[in-house]
């Protein structure tokens, strides 16, 4: 798998790299047509004035100089004559009120874009924009950069994609397989409950064996779920939550304080219990090894319209900013031994089994810290 995602990223990086060489060729490239197109205007425009100039004066071939005026459909042009001060236009379309006004402000934008063409024999002045067709293709390159990165990032929502698709597969694939494999042996153990019962009913002893054979039942149920869509059904939340506080208070050091702060009309929620009874033990779990076994952890419910909040806070050694969304990266973390799957587990059960939310609230350094739990109301 490592490798796979290896290639999958070289892959990524050299579709990146050429896709970048191709989008600064076309730019260039495409700039140097602009620039070439631009000066080719700028010629045709000056014979053009040069025409306009001979109509005015002797001209030998009338006809050939009014045709070299008329070809010109697609640059617009403003002509001032500094004489009579009058203003003159071509294929620019005006305004029904204030044409002069409007043409003005036309010779003010020209006059940014181009130096002016000065007709000195007529005394006018020549001020001129880039054609329609100029203006498009200076359009051009900027529409293909979008669309190159639009493909960019079309493949690494792929990429993204295709990597969670591993991820949920890998999930799956240990999930079942772990709940398959705790099956044999729960029901040797279940079977030799029962043969025990039957030599001695009374002892006491048998009966906590099936309390642990029913928890190991009731952890194989947990895995085998997370690779198929939960049963959800409305619960009282606070009854979940004390529940499963109720089985791990036997099960954490003394030094531990569990506290509860909880409103007392009931909230329900939508919700699969042995999957968030799993939630609430591994935070809590969390919570023990981030204060060292000593310590406390409040849990809180709040409420709005449509959602609940379960907040659960620590007093442990708190957590970086800058961590705040890695601690629920798969494989992270900050103890020696463990797999780092307790806290990535808690984000997939919440927000693909359950369509909440969980994230760090809040966290001080020494002081500790509060993750939040959105879930919406049962209706």
């Amino acid at each position: 798998m490592a490798n796979k995602n290896i290639v999958s990223r070289s892959l990524t990086i050299v579709f990146v790299v050429l896709a970048i060489i191709t989008a600064l060729l076309s730019l260039i490239f495409s700039n140097l047509m602009v620039n070439e197109l631009a000066a080719e205007e700028r010629n045709n425009l000056e014979v053009w004035a040069l025409a306009t100039e001979s109509m005015m004066s002797e001209v030998t071939d009338a006809e050939l100089v009014l045709t070299i005026l008329q070809s010109n459909t697609t640059i617009p042009v403003i002509m001032y004559d500094r004489s009579i001060q009058r203003i003159e236009s071509h294929n620019i379309k005006l305004p029904k009120e204030n044409e002069e006004s409007f043409l003005l402000d036309k010779i003010e934008k020209f006059k940014r874009k181009h130096e002016p063409i000065v007709l000195s024999e007529m005394n006018q002045i020549l001020y001129y924009d880039d054609s329609y067709i100029l203006k498009r293709l200076q359009l051009y390159p900027y529409l293909q950069l979008i669309v190159i990165a639009l493909f960019i990032g079309l493949a690494f929502l792929t990429l993204n994609h295709s990597q969670r698709a591993e991820k949920n597969r890998v999930w799956v694939g240990l999930s079942k397989e772990t709940a398959h494999q705790l099956g044999t042996p729960i029901s040797s153990l279940m079977a030799w409950s029962e043969y025990l019962k039957l030599k001695d009913p009374d002892n006491v002893l048998l009966s906590e064996i099936d309390k642990d054979t029913d928890r190991l039942q009731m952890i194989a149920e947990r895995f085998s779920k997370i690779g198929s869509e939960p049963d959800l059904k409305p619960a009282n939340l606070q009854d979940v939550v004390k529940n499963s506080l109720s089985y791990m208070e036997k099960r954490i050091s003394e030094r531990v304080y569990l506290k509860v702060s909880f409103p007392e009309q009931p909230i329900y929620v939508m919700m699969n219990e042995p999957l968030f009874s799993w939630v609430v033990e591994n935070l809590t779990k969390n919570g023990v090894d981030a204060m060292k076994g000593e310590g406390e952890i409040a849990f809180s419910i709040t409420e709005d319209n449509k959602r609940v909040f379960l907040d659960v806070k620590d007093s442990g050694k708190g957590i970086p900013k800058s961590k705040y969304r890695k601690i629920f990266s798969p494989g992270y973390t900050t103890k020696e031994r463990g797999w780092g799957l307790g806290l990535s587990l808690v984000k997939r059960i919440i927000e693909v089994n359950h369509k909440g939310r969980i994230f760090v609230k809040q966290s001080e350094a020494g002081k500790g810290t509060t993750f939040r739990i959105i879930l919406k109301k049962a209706e």
